[in-house]
């Protein structure tokens, strides 16, 4: 008889489990619905179940969240020590390179010493500088100039030059106790007599109120290249000769357009250098006699 029975139950379950399934999705809609209502009937009610059942999956949704972060750790940690490795491999051909730059510069500098004291060569004197940070720049588009925070007190005089990190900037053309304006190369009263470092072709550098400069009294026939460097020549006694001022830029019919190696806009800090040219300019004795 018991097999009956249990074979009897199975067939009363089977009818009775598809109408469950073919009205589940209903069942689950009104839910949802007596839910809602629920919730706007008692907001307060709702709310705190939901944080009880937030507060009762945190643990789990915690556990769950550990092995990802750990994982996204890992991973960033592996992509920091590649970073580092490719960083350190750079900066080891870089350090090879500059090696060998100072190997090469160590030797020109023992053959310059050589040939010097053959040709007992007059040396160059010897040069100071101070370091100003540059507070003002009052130039319009007639007058382009920087204020720095040096002057008189700190052994600043007219017709030193103004250098930042790539190259010359300017001149020192006022100075004042605490204070001293310098000219730049852009600006329409700066003339720096300059040559050419490939074609050694000397000329004159002047600034016209522009972003660039231009070279003038170079010959009609002069094989001027875009990207040669333009350095100064030493003539005039203003500056020493070899500091870098910019490269050309441009050979057209505006002549040639040099570009200057310092963005004279975003200069921050400048080194006042006196090279002690027996050309540069001096400013009048204060003594009282």
């Amino acid at each position: 008889m018991k097999p009956r029975t249990s074979g009897s139950v199975v067939r009363l379950a089977a009818p009775l489990r598809a109408l469950a399934q073919r009205f589940s999705f209903l069942l689950l809609v009104l839910a949802s619905i007596a839910l809602m209502m629920v919730g706007k009937i008692d907001a307060l009610s709702v709310d705190n179940a939901r944080a009880r059942v937030t507060d009762a999956f945190a643990p789990i949704l915690d556990a769950i969240s550990r092995p990802a972060a750990t994982a996204a750790h890992v991973v960033e940690s592996a992509v920091e020590v590649r970073n580092a490795f490719e960083e350190n491999q750079r900066l080891k051909a870089e350090n090879a390179r500059l090696l060998q730059w100072r190997q090469a510069a160590l030797r020109l500098e023992a053959e310059n010493t050589s040939l010097r004291s053959l040709l007992k060569a007059t040396p160059e004197p010897p040069s100071t500088y101070i370091t100003a940070r540059v507070i003002a720049a009052p130039g319009s588009s007639f007058l382009r100039t920087l204020v720095v925070t040096a002057g008189r007190r700190d052994g600043v005089r007219k017709g030193q030059a103004a250098i930042a990190g790539a190259g010359l900037v300017g001149r020192v053309v006022e100075v004042g106790e605490w204070s001293a304006r310098v000219l730049l190369l852009t600006d329409i009263n700066a003339r720096v007599p300059v040559v050419l470092e490939s074609s050694r072709q000397r000329a004159v550098m002047a600034g016209d109120n522009s972003d660039q400069t231009k070279l003038l009294y170079l010959p009609p026939d002069a094989a001027i290249q875009v990207g040669e460097r333009v350095v100064t020549s030493g003539h005039g006694g203003q500056f020493p000769p070899g500091l870098a001022v910019g490269v050309v830029s441009s050979v057209g019919e505006r002549g040639v357009r040099v570009q200057p190696n310092v963005d004279l806009a975003r200069v921050e800090h400048l080194q006042l250098v006196d090279f002690n040219m027996p050309g540069a300019e001096t400013e009048p004795s204060h003594e009282t006699k």
